[in-house]
This record gives C-alpha cells, sequence and structure tokens, in this order.
C-alpha cells in the first residue's frame, strides 16, 4: 500500500504526475477549491477584521469523502495544487480541512507536468506560503464585499440579476468610455498624393507619396490645396535627390506570458479567451500522446514572466541548428526582460520539451490543444533565432519644387521568419521593393492622383486588444481576464459585434450609475493601485486585513450615500420599440434582452406573451429554392446563414451572402474571411471565385 498522498487540482493532472511517481503513491485530485464562503450570505464579519466564515462547498461533498479517505493512514500528505495564489490558497484549505500540519514542508509545485519538472518539483518540499494566501484571501474578500453590497443596489435601481465587482465594472467602464469617443468623435478630411513612376530600365512603376514642399512636411486638408499641388506637378520632372540605403535588424517577439498568449491567439486563430485558458490548462496539465503517454506539453500558463531557463534554452538551440542551420542561433542567448511589476514566480509559456515538435503530437491531441500547442511552440522555438536582416532603401524624389518619398526593403537573412512571426491589430508594413535608384536619376511619370481620406474614430476594443489595454493598465491578473470578459458578456453589459466588443444599454445605464455613485469603483488608477496592494501582501511587505479596512470604510460611506440621494429614483431602460406588430394584439413589439441574446417581446405583457426571434434578413436568394437568407447563430454564438425555409430546405452556410450576383449563373455570392479569403458563387454546380484582392 501506498504510504504517501500527492494532491492536485485536477484528474489528468492526477494521472500524468501518478506515471512519474510510482507505486508508493497515490495521487489523486481536490477537483478545485473546497472550501469557499457561503453564497447564502456575505459569509465575512466586517466588526472582527474581516474575518471569512468559510464552509465546504456543497457539490464538493463526494470529493470531500475521497479526499479524506485517501489522506487516512498516510505516512505523509504532499499539497501540488497550481503554482500561484489561487493554488496556494486550495493547498492551505485542504491542509485545515485534512489536519494537514501547515508548520511541516508539505507544499510542493511543478512548473512543467514532465518526470524532470515533477521529480524537482518533489524533491523541494516548502511550507505552504501564508502571504499568498492572504492575497488570495484579500482579494476574494474584497469581491465578496462589493459583489455581495453592490449588487442589491443595482437590483433596486436598474434590473434584477445584475452583478458588480472589482475588476469587471471598470472593464465595462473602459468599453463604454471607448463607444461615447467614438459617437463623439468629428472626422478631419485630409489628402494625400501618389505618383506611379519608372525608371529607364524598370519595367513595372513605384509608388512615391507625397511629403512637402521644399523638403518640410506640408499637409493636404482639402480638395482646393491638393488640386493646386497637382496643377503644379503637371508635367513635371521627377529628380531622385537622395537614396539612402541600410541594413535593418528584425528581432522576435518573446516566449508567451499569460496576456500575449490570449492576445496572440485570438487575433491568429479566433479563440475567446475563455477557449484559449481551456486548451492551455489542458496541455499544462497531461495528455496522452502516442509512444509517451501522459506528458505536460507546456510550462504553467498562468504567469507574467519572459524567463526561460538554460536547460530550455539549450534543447531549442540544439533544434534550430538541427533543421535551420547555425546561422539561425543568435550570437549570444536572448534573455528577454519582464515588466516591472511582473510576477516572476514561474517561466514564460513554453513547450516543456521543445524537441517534441507541433507534428509529433497532431493525431494524440484535439484540435484545439493541437493549434494553441503549435502556436506556443513556434513562438518559443522563434524568439530564441537570429534576428531578420532587411536590405532598406529610402529615396526622396524632387518635383517642381515639391518633395516625394518612397520606402522598401528586401529580405536579406529570414532569421526566425521562416518559423513565426507576430501578428498585430494594426496594419502590417509594406514589403515594397524599389528598383535600383541613384541621385539625380530622372523618373518617368506614369500617373499622378490625389486621393481623399478622413481621420477615422478609435477602434471598438477585441478581445486581444482589451486583454492589452487591461495588462498595461494594471487591471485585474492576466489569470482572471477570460473570466472578466466571460462575465460582462453573460451579464448582457456587453455585446459582440463580429470581434468587436460593443456595450449594450444595460452595461451604459449601470456605468453612468457606478460612474455617479461609486467612481473609485470604475475608476482605472484606483483598481491597479488595489492590484499592486494585493501584490503588496503576497510579498509579505503590506497586511491584509489593513488593504481591506482602507477600502471598506470608504465604500461603505460611498454606498450609505448613494441609497440616500437615489431615494424613490430608478435607473430603468426604456424598451426599444421597432417596426413588427405583434399579430395577437396589434402593438408594436419591443426588444428585449434574455439570456440567450435578444428577442422580440409584445409590449403588453402580462396581458399578452407573444415572444419572436430577431430575423436579420440577408442580401441575396437562397441557391435551393429561392427563398431568403437569414443570419442565425449556432447553439455556442457563432453566426451563420441558412435559408428561411430550413429545414425543409437545406441551404447552410458558414460564409456570408453578398448583394453582388454570380457573373457566370446569376446565384448569390458568398464570402470567406480570412487568410484563404474569397468570394464564391453559392451555386455548388458552378465554380466561379475570385481572391478578396481582387476587390
Amino acid at each position: 500500500m501506498a504510504k504517501k498522498l500527492v494532491i492536485v487540482e485536477s484528474p489528468a493532472k492526477a494521472k500524468t504526475i501518478k506515471k512519474y511517481l510510482g507505486r508508493t503513491y497515490d495521487v489523486v485530485a481536490s477537483m478545485g477549491h473546497v472550501r469557499d464562503l457561503p453564497k447564502s450570505k456575505l459569509g465575512v464579519d466586517v466588526e472582527h477584521d474581516f474575518e471569512p466564515k468559510y464552509i465546504n462547498i456543497r457539490k464538493q461533498s463526494e470529493t470531500i469523502k475521497k479526499l479524506k479517505a485517501a489522506a487516512k493512514d498516510k505516512d505523509k500528505i504532499f499539497l501540488a495544487t497550481d503554482p500561484d495564489r489561487e493554488g496556494e490558497a486550495i493547498s492551505w484549505h485542504l491542509a485545515h480541512l485534512l489536519d494537514v500540519d501547515l508548520k511541516e514542508k508539505n507544499r510542493v509545485t511543478f512548473n512543467e507536468i514532465t518526470k524532470s519538472g515533477v521529480k524537482s518539483g518533489m524533491a523541494a518540499p516548502r511550507r505552504v506560503d501564508e502571504s499568498l494566501v492572504n492575497s488570495q484571501q484579500a482579494r476574494r474578500i474584497l469581491d465578496r464585499l462589493v459583489g455581495y453590497k453592490l449588487s442589491p443596489f443595482l437590483w433596486k435601481k436598474v434590473k434584477s440579476g445584475l452583478s458588480a465587482g472589482r475588476v469587471q465594472s471598470v472593464t465595462v467602464r473602459m468599453i463604454v468610455d471607448r463607444e461615447n469617443e467614438i459617437r463623439s468623435f468629428i472626422p478631419q478630411e485630409y489628402w494625400t498624393i501618389e505618383a506611379s513612376l519608372l525608371t529607364d530600365t524598370a519595367a513595372k512603376p513605384f509608388i512615391a507619396k507625397f511629403y512637402g514642399q521644399n523638403g518640410k512636411k506640408m499637409e493636404l486638408h482639402t480638395k482646393e490645396e491638393t488640386d493646386a499641388v497637382l496643377a503644379d506637378l503637371r508635367n513635371a520632372d521627377y529628380v531622385v535627390e537622395s537614396v539612402k540605403k541600410s541594413v535593418r535588424q528584425k528581432s522576435p517577439a518573446p516566449p508567451f506570458t499569460t496576456s500575449t498568449m490570449q492576445q496572440e491567439a485570438s487575433r491568429r486563430l479566433g479563440f475567446q479567451a475563455r477557449r484559449t485558458m481551456k486548451a492551455a490548462q489542458e496541455l499544462y496539465e497531461g495528455v496522452d500522446v502516442e509512444g509517451l503517454g501522459a506528458v505536460g506539453l507546456i510550462t504553467y500558463m498562468r504567469t507574467d514572466s519572459l524567463r526561460i531557463s538554460d536547460e530550455a534554452r539549450q534543447a531549442a538551440a540544439a533544434y534550430i541548428e538541427k533543421t535551420y542551420g547555425r546561422e539561425f542561433i543568435p550570437q549570444t542567448p536572448r534573455v528577454y526582460k519582464s515588466r516591472d511589476n511582473a510576477q516572476d514566480a514561474h517561466e514564460a509559456i513554453r513547450p516543456s520539451l521543445p524537441e517534441i515538435t507541433p507534428a509529433m503530437v497532431k493525431s494524440s491531441i484535439t484540435s484545439d490543444q493541437y493549434k494553441l500547442y503549435k502556436l506556443i511552440w513556434e513562438r518559443f522555438i522563434a524568439s530564441q533565432m537570429a534576428s531578420a536582416l532587411l536590405d532598406t532603401v529610402a529615396a526622396q524624389i524632387g518635383a517642381a519644387g515639391y518633395t516625394f518619398k518612397a520606402s522598401g526593403f528586401t529580405v536579406k537573412f529570414a532569421g526566425f521568419t521562416v518559423l513565426y512571426e507576430e501578428s498585430r491589430d494594426d496594419d502590417k508594413e509594406e514589403n515594397s521593393v524599389l528598383p535600383e535608384l541613384a541621385e539625380r536619376d530622372h523618373l518617368i511619370e506614369d500617373g499622378v492622383k490625389g486621393s481623399q481620406h478622413f481621420t477615422q474614430p478609435p477602434p471598438r476594443y477585441t478581445e486581444a486588444s482589451l486583454i492589452k489595454e487591461l495588462e498595461e493598465n494594471g487591471i485585474g491578473r492576466p489569470s482572471t481576464y477570460a473570466a472578466t470578459i466571460t462575465t460582462i458578456l453573460g451579464r448582457n453589459y456587453v455585446e459582440r459585434e463580429g470581434k468587436q466588443l460593443k456595450p449594450t444599454e444595460l452595461g451604459e445605464v449601470t456605468t453612468k450609475l457606478m460612474k455617479e455613485h461609486f467612481s473609485q469603483i470604475v475608476d482605472a488608477d484606483f483598481t491597479a493601485n488595489m492590484e499592486k496592494d494585493l501584490d503588496e501582501i503576497a510579498d509579505g511587505d503590506k497586511q491584509w486585513t489593513q488593504v481591506l479596512h482602507s477600502f471598506y470604510d470608504g465604500f461603505e460611506k460611498d454606498l450609505e450615500k448613494a441609497e440616500a440621494e437615489t431615494e424613490g429614483i430608478s435607473y430603468r431602460i426604456p424598451d426599444e420599440e421597432t417596426d413588427v406588430v405583434c399579430e395577437l394584439c396589434g402593438r408594436k413589439m419591443v426588444i428585449k434582452h434574455g439570456r440567450f441574446g435578444k428577442f422580440l417581446a409584445c409590449p403588453g405583457y402580462p396581458e399578452c406573451k407573444n415572444t419572436k426571434r430577431i430575423v436579420n434578413e440577408m442580401p441575396g436568394e437562397c441557391p435551393l429554392c429561392g427563398g431568403k437568407i437569414l443570419e442565425k447563430k449556432s447553439k455556442k454564438g457563432k453566426k451563420f446563414f441558412g435559408c428561411e425555409h430550413n429545414p425543409s430546405c437545406s441551404f447552410l452556410s458558414w460564409d456570408a451572402p453578398i448583394e453582388e450576383r454570380c457573373p457566370v449563373c446569376g446565384k448569390t455570392l458568398l464570402k470567406k474571411t480570412g487568410r484563404s479569403g474569397k468570394i464564391y458563387c453559392s451555386n455548388e454546380s458552378c465554380n466561379y471565385e475570385r481572391g478578396l484582392k481582387e476587390e
């Protein structure tokens, strides 16, 4: 019989670790938290230094029985929950539940679930870190105080079922503030001029952009200004005034942190943060790989650090040299500096065994796991590769006293770009190639045109850009971003419009109320400073009850004041009237919000209880029966398009129909977006298609 017990959080992790520890150990899973504050009441004694009143979680009763049975008669119990604050707190709760002596060294952590990672973790047991536990307790109690005290206020003033939160409320405010910026934005007109130019020897023209007059920058605001310049340029002689050539070095992006992984998975894979973290958790805990058995493929996925081990760096270098050649290894090993406020307990997110390529595990893991592992693996290997070298050229061209500029580059040495390049929210740099140019060269004009533009408002947040903004402002922790976004969407404070996040009327009304009466709760700086306080508690530099006192004393006064000032005032959201007439009573139906999104309802409720789905009619016609094409949503919220006569008509498509008809057969055209984007015919017997770039 095994004499030692190791407690982890998940069955998958338990299975993988058991493989490395052998028969002398039992490994069991706690299935997450086993104790928490009660749901039915505050569970915090505010009068006695915020003493929490923890209870066993009811749905964990069977798990608790199994844990107690497994712990019986064991010589040693090791608490091996996740290596972060939450994991530390779970270990602390387990110690109280199972009467484990907190003075003993019984806490072990694993940065990676591999044989070496597990062995090194077991070889270095320590005491449960009470500072980390206190930081988690302070966070939990703060969230409980805000949620338990503020949510009922919102129920009374706005709508039942609402919630407020220290991080979620400021996140909603950021999205609302951005929407207000967009609404108040006044576009400004501006013009650009481009000249298409040829050399005597080049067959293909290149583009030079208007810069200014006599080498000084000049902005064009109106058509009249632009036409005046174009008139001066008529029959002008274009002469190369200067040519600068240089070699530019382009360095790889660092390995992933939790935040950058979520951002890149959103941009490149289209994954929501929740989906990314689920796949990452599975990869960390262990998956069954053919030929290897259960193995954790990545290091711990909740980290702010950019640090990597020497062993991992050496393994990456060995792979790079073998696959690409020695010239792809940088002269000095790459070391990346973490942010000043980063928690450096763990390495950056990387493959736990860099020699295991994505191709080696593809057949053994799910599609999501494979896509994310490939992204993590390529990002890490690329981060250890040599820089790319670009031959750049910048030319200044004069014509009629005006200055034009043209630039381009060619790849001299691909470096890390042979494997991976980071994607971005903004436009990628244009790779234009200039012909051979020399000073005093005379160029041939192949056309000059002016174009009108208008300045654009700031874009709405996407998940990627919101996560980036939250991190840069120190709001919340990267490990909580997925849950925060899920909550604000689930509460209908925010809705998705494609990839963009847009506030609902409910989100705007609630934010307005919060700004008026609880300005600190929705203040980014205040929330960020609170996060710093929690970090200082974790470091042992602040006492957790003092932090709670400093927050709660002011919060309690704000709540009392808000109750008094809003006495008899309601912040109800008016229903949006539509032109759809209720066929039962003749009233115009209104838009309501339910747990599955918007729907139409009769305003005569409860006398009339008629409801309808909101139907968005798309352009074009069904290629099978000629019916209308409607926009629909799958159970997971993914948009698709189908015939109004479904299910009797089988036409369905993930790609959106457009107004344009097929030039071959006259049927509706569909637009497929993404890397392989195209316009193609909905008629399966017609082969017409064209690329999006031909638009």
